[in-house]
């Protein structure tokens, strides 16, 4: 079974400087992500960029992730 611990090393893995924050059942996940790769991306896009590092994985092992994407500034880190 997949829990929030996997989902955030996977996208810490494949991103650049991120902070990830997931919490979930292991079939409903939501996740904060904090990445300076959002800068100057749309939110479909930065959600289009997490679900590329994920990959397979959103279809056979996640049933349902809920993201809030942010880049450094708009978390104030």
């Amino acid at each position: 079974m997949v829990t929030p611990e996997n989902i955030k090393d996977w996208i810490e893995a494949g991103m650049t400087d991120c902070t990830v924050n997931c919490q979930g059942d292991g079939q409903h996940f939501e996740a904060t992500i904090v990445s300076p790769e959002f800068e100057g991306k749309s939110r479909i896009q930065q959600h289009q960029l997490v679900y590329a590092v994920l990959g397979d994985k959103m279809e056979a092992a996640i049933h349902a992730l809920s993201m809030k994407t942010q880049t450094p500034d708009e978390a104030g880190a």
